[in-house]
């Protein structure tokens, strides 16, 4: 059938880009982090080769046009009238379509097409260059190509979790209104002065690990990880730290469902024991603990931060703001008995 072509939409006049770090706004800056550990790239296989660009528009509004498109031009032996589609709406930032003539999907093509103005929180390139380190090391699928307004690529065989599958140890051993600038500013220097002298590592991080970002192949017994747009270097506690609070969930969040501190110590044991390939002392595994559930405080913060740029410019369906609030909340709560904790002798 005909695919008619999307228009071009207009191009964000500016983008957020992290080249000159600030002095006043050091926090969870990664290039900073990255170089004050003297990181560098892993050894290994080299970056993929410079990933396909075509100049097409999807509209968010209409995706399958613009993704007919793009099949077009990746799978030119497919026979458009044959060509599937499948929705996937369980994302809040992008939005997401499955392209496949298969039953099986074993050769899927998956086209996410970005959020309105999310290019004020996401570095796309950087997106991009995570997504070729990580694929050149085996750890993500095939990146397609990228278009003017999103990616292509592999779909991943599995099954993305939910709240009720991230606390099974079979798969982890791999309302107040918001509050004003001055309170959010006495915080963040809070958190820049109490988290800096934890002296948790920087690392490689994924930075967005909720459910529906693990995938996990009951065949093959292993678990992947997908959604590479807030990677980068980070504190290793942060990003454990933010996977113990998706653990409540993103549309009915529930922090009843956070790990409590015995789920929490097994957890940390394998983390531990996987890094190092040997037995951890529990000093060891108890001060993780107390790094984490601190690190999980900025987790709180940035993530209630991101919700307010998202209610103003995101077109997706859902309530960033009741999300910022209680992201705060939970912050606020918390933050007496975690900053409490004291690290080990």
């Amino acid at each position: 059938m005909a695919v008619p072509p999307s228009a071009p939409q207009p191009r964000a006049s500016f983008h957020l880009r992290r080249h000159t770090p600030c002095p006043q706004c050091s926090w969870g800056m990664e290039e900073k982090a990255a170089a004050s550990a003297g990181c560098r790239e892993p050894p290994g296989p080299p970056r993929a080769a410079a990933v396909a660009y075509f100049g097409i528009s999807v509209d968010p509004d209409d995706i399958l046009p613009g993704a007919l498109r793009l099949i077009q031009e990746l799978r030119p032996h497919w026979k458009p009238k044959q060509v599937r589609t499948k929705r996937f709406t369980d994302g809040i930032t992008n939005k997401l379509v499955a392209c496949y003539v298969e039953e099986d999907m074993q050769d899927c093509v998956l086209v996410r097409v970005y959020g309105e103005r999310t290019e004020l929180l996401v570095d796309r390139e950087n997106e991009v260059r995570n997504f070729q380190l990580l694929r050149a090391h085996g750890c993500a699928p095939r990146l397609y190509c990228t278009f003017q307004n999103g990616l292509c690529y592999e779909y991943m065989q599995g099954v993305a979790l939910g709240p009720e599958h991230i606390r099974e140890p079979r798969l982890f051993s791999l309302s107040a209104d918001v509050p004003k600038v001055e309170v959010l500013e006495q915080e963040l220097a809070w958190l820049k002065e109490h988290l800096s002298q934890l002296e948790s590592p920087v690392v490689f991080c994924h930075n967005d690990l909720l459910c529906k970002n693990i995938i996990y192949d009951s065949i093959k017994g292993h678990v992947r990880f997908i959604d590479y747009e807030y990677a980068g270097y980070n504190y290793q506690a942060f990003d454990i730290g933010n996977h113990f609070n998706e653990f409540a969930g993103v549309n009915e969040v529930d922090y009843c469902l956070y790990p409590a501190r015995e789920t929490q110590l097994q957890w940390l044991r394998y983390y531990l024991q996987a890094q190092k390939g040997m037995a951890v002392t529990p000093r060891e595994v108890e001060r993780l603990y107390v790094q984490v559930n601190k690190f999980a405080l900025a987790s709180h913060f940035f993530w209630a931060l991101w919700a307010l740029i998202q209610n103003q410019y995101s077109t997706i369906h859902f309530d960033f703001l009741r999300y910022a609030v209680i992201r705060f909340n939970q912050y606020f709560k918390v933050k007496p008995q975690v900053s409490a904790l004291e690290m080990p002798k």
